[in-house]
């Protein structure tokens, strides 16, 4: 089970986009990196493809590692880690600052 989905609001803890939060917009599982929305911003130089892309620079989300992310608890409002525990429905994610189920 993963500790960090899509969807789920999280803060970066280290590095030089420290401090800024933003909405996980997908998980890479294979290489434990997430793509977060307006962090980690890379600008690519794209080559034209006829009528299908213009040439330019493009700005783009770039993936950032596993680690350097803590998920953003929905009920406390602040980053905590992450544990398991079982419930109603079964195995949830659980925030170790509130004791609430996480739900995304």
């Amino acid at each position: 089970m993963q500790r960090v989905r899509k969807d789920d609001t999280v803060l970066v803890i280290t590095g030089r986009n420290r401090g800024k939060t933003g909405k996980v917009l997908r998980v890479l599982p294979r290489e434990d990196r997430v793509v977060i929305e307006g962090v980690n911003i890379i600008k690519r130089h794209t080559k034209a493809r006829g009528m299908v892309r213009q040439a330019g620079i493009v700005e783009r989300e770039a993936p950032i590692h596993l680690s350097n992310v803590m998920v953003v608890c929905p009920k406390c409002h602040k980053a905590a880690r992450v544990g398991f525990g079982v419930g109603e429905e079964g195995k949830a994610r659980v925030c170790r600052q509130c004791g609430e189920a996480m739900t995304s």
